[in-house]
């Protein structure tokens, strides 16, 4: 009898998936343990393992459809073999209920919001004398797009034909007719239209929105010295080069904070279930990874028995599987506490991140800066420094066990050696 292939359930808060690519097609022969297709889930494109052999007999749902856990995408048999009618139909039903939305047609929107025309067929204003004026192509287009009149200007070109650089005389010093304060081309920044969510963009919106109306944030934020971090991080670098192939980012000294700060201040490693605190035994250091589509956050598990340089490879690892949309449901649920860098990566000096639930903290590490410090002595010096800001649920975390975790996390990146304890 024929069996039907299901979508699976890929992670622990999927309730759809989209069938981004079939890797199978009808008829083909398939042996248990065979990747027969791409899902995209909340999130990531993962595969799909089949754990029957035989023949494909039918694929049901189609590439760029969308269908709940638990529904058939395909049925596998004998080769020659018929599929039950009832099954199939009922398989069908389902498929065609959760296919996108065709997307209407422009024509409407036309009607509101005209695309604008190409530069070139803007009108552009001819002299009072009705004379026809000698420009360029090139010059008519950029006046165009400028807003620039070619009347009273002066062309350069033979002839006295208006050419590129006469347009751009004109209306840097205001003349022709353009602004003195400057002109601006009106084309759109972009163009125009609606996107369908992806499913991990789904799921991104609906959990923060969750996050922020359900936890109670509070923001604890400390600045840190970071020169012996820079420091420590050159001279290490140096070594792990050479000796392992490997480089250690600045993430990769707070992450290893992040996790040894727990030891000492245990209680922002909890999570609230209702009428009661989980405290968690080991830190789960989930960490932000920018992706096309949105962001997701690998773990490293038991990020307190690690040391540095096993830390910053598996940080590595997980990023290239991620980017790769190739990390397995275990390397990406499960966290305790999570790292966000926005510093680094993209030169924001200090913000503020939400909470990913069920956790109760996230630390949101912003930019290494140079700054005037004033030192022990009282000299004004050159310092680096770097912002670390505690997201915390107050329902778990009070102002003062925030502080104090900060604290420690601040000790332990100024004297990084601690860190290679």
């Amino acid at each position: 009898m024929a069996e039907m292939i299901e979508m699976p359930k890929l992670s622990d808060t999927m309730t759809e998936g989209t069938l981004v690519k079939w890797l199978k097609k009808e008829s083909d022969s398939i042996e248990s343990g065979d990747i027969v297709a791409e899902i995209e889930t909340d999130k990531a494109t993962m595969e799909l393992e089949v754990f029957d052999s035989g023949t494909l007999l039918k694929l049901v749902v189609q590439e760029g459809e969308t269908v709940p856990i638990g529904a058939a995408v395909a049925f596998i048999g004998e080769k020659g073999e018929k599929i039950d009618e009832a099954a199939l139909k009922s398989a069908s039903s389902v498929s065609s209920d959760s296919a996108p939305e065709k997307k209407e047609e422009s024509v409407p929107e036309a009607s509101t919001s005209p695309a604008p025309e190409p530069a070139v067929e803007k009108s552009i204003p001819a002299p009072a004398s009705g004379q026809r004026i000698k420009a360029s192509p090139l010059a008519k287009k950029i006046a165009a797009d400028l807003h620039v009149s070619l009347a009273g200007i002066t062309g350069s070109g033979p002839g006295g034909r208006i050419v590129k650089k006469d347009v751009l005389a004109a209306a840097e010093s205001g003349g022709g007719g353009g602004s003195s304060w400057g002109v601006y081309p009106t084309a759109p920044v972009a163009a125009e239209g609606l996107s369908k969510l992806s499913n991990m963009r789904k799921t991104i919106a609906k959990r923060l929105v969750q996050s922020k109306q359900e936890n109670p944030h509070f923001y604890v934020e400390v600045e840190v010295d970071a020169a012996e971090m820079i420091e420590m991080r050159g001279t290490l670098n140096k070594e792990f080069t050479e000796s392992h192939g490997i480089k250690l980012s600045f993430n990769d000294f707070v992450m290893k904070a992040a996790a040894n700060a727990v030891r000492k201040v245990p209680a922002v490693n909890s999570s609230f279930e209702g009428d009661s605190i989980r405290q968690h035994g080991g830190v789960h250091l989930a960490f932000g990874v920018a992706l096309k589509d949105g962001l997701i956050t690998p773990v490293i598990r038991d990020a307190q028995n690690k040391n540095l340089k096993a830390i910053s490879q598996e940080a590595n690892e997980l990023i290239g599987k991620a980017k790769e949309g190739k990390l397995k449901p275990e390397e990406f649920t499960g966290g305790t506490i999570t790292v966000s860098n926005l510093g680094g990566p993209f030169g924001v000096d200090r913000f503020s991140a939400i909470i990913n639930p069920p956790q109760a903290a996230i630390i949101a590490v912003g930019n290494i800066v140079k700054k005037p410090v004033v030192n022990e002595n009282d000299e004004i010096v050159v310092g680096q420094r770097m912002s670390l800001t505690l997201s915390a649920d107050h329902r778990v975390i009070d102002g003062a066990v925030a502080a104090l975790y900060l604290k420690a996390m601040k000790h332990l990146i100024e004297n990084p050696a601690l860190l290679l304890l």
